[in-house]
């Protein structure tokens, strides 16, 4: 382990604290608007690592050509999302405090935005990986060395357009797309299991012809080494095995934090934990 990296995962680990902490305010200051709470905690350390240490960008060009892509095809993990573009840099902390408030731009899904890096409009599940082929297709016809990163939820695996585009990625053979699966084993209406069971997702990715690697999506050393793998060829996709409302005793492992309004009395346990 070199000197350089471990400063790199010291400096994710710090800004994934800040978000967490950033999105206790951002779901306060929402007041009666409840926020997808659950669904932002696990994808902390996904987005901190993509936009702390990996991805491509400018704050100062948002639109530079080279860039890389980022499509957050959950859409309802936005607090895990806006929290990273502003740390990134694209978006003006006081911003955030407009979250789902009348007149802001930060609404409950992501609205494309390129001037604040909201690269798509993403909500409806299962669409954000055939918008990250064509956006691939697009980088390698134009010869741009960009990378498209997807990230998904693990319930989102259940929509037949997800398969239809991971077969599409390895019949273009397209080396320049990431899938990212937020593996938090719940989705709005209960468990993943007794939903729709898609059992091994490595497995089945793997059997779709990607380039699969597991990891621990919380631990940002295991992220960053999985997407700094040179390319195989392949596209890839990184299972994270995450904890739906990580960070915190009341929404871990609690689908009930799907979507909710969080209460004073909550936040203030939230930031004593933070601090403990």
């Amino acid at each position: 382990m070199t000197v350089e990296r471990t400063e790199t995962i010291r400096k994710i680990e710090e800004m994934a604290a800040r978000m967490r902490r950033t999105i206790l305010e951002m779901s306060l200051a929402a007041g009666a608007s409840s926020s997808h709470f659950g669904g932002g905690l696990s994808i902390v350390e996904l987005t901190a690592t993509l936009y702390g240490a990996v991805m491509k960008y400018d704050p100062a060009n948002p639109h530079w050509p080279d860039r890389d892509r980022f499509i957050l095809s959950k859409g309802h993990g936005c607090l895990g999302y806006y929290t990273a573009l502003a740390e990134a840099g694209l978006i003006a902390p006081d911003d955030l405090l407009t979250f789902e408030k009348t007149g802001s731009y930060l609404v409950g899904h992501p609205v494309m935005n390129r001037d604040r890096g909201i690269e798509f409009s993403n909500g409806s599940l299962g669409m954000g990986l055939s918008l990250g082929i064509g956006v691939a297709l697009a980088g390698r016809r134009r010869k741009a060395p960009y990378t498209v990163y997807v990230l998904m939820g693990d319930g989102e695996c259940n929509e037949g357009s997800v398969w239809e585009a991971a077969m599409a990625a390895t019949q273009f053979r397209l080396d320049n797309v990431v899938a990212i699966l937020d593996r938090n084993n719940f989705q709005q209406t209960g468990s993943s299991v007794e939903i729709m069971n898609v059992g091994d997702l490595a497995a089945k990715w793997s059997s779709f012809g990607w380039d699969v690697t597991e990891v621990d999506g919380h631990a940002p050393g295991e992220i960053y080494d999985a997407l700094k793998r040179p390319s195989s060829g392949r596209p890839r996709a990184i299972v994270a095995h995450t904890v739906k409302g990580k960070g915190f005793g009341f929404s871990e492992h609690n689908n009930e934090w799907h979507h909710r309004v969080l209460t004073k009395a909550q936040y203030d346990i939230a930031v004593a934990e933070l601090a403990g």
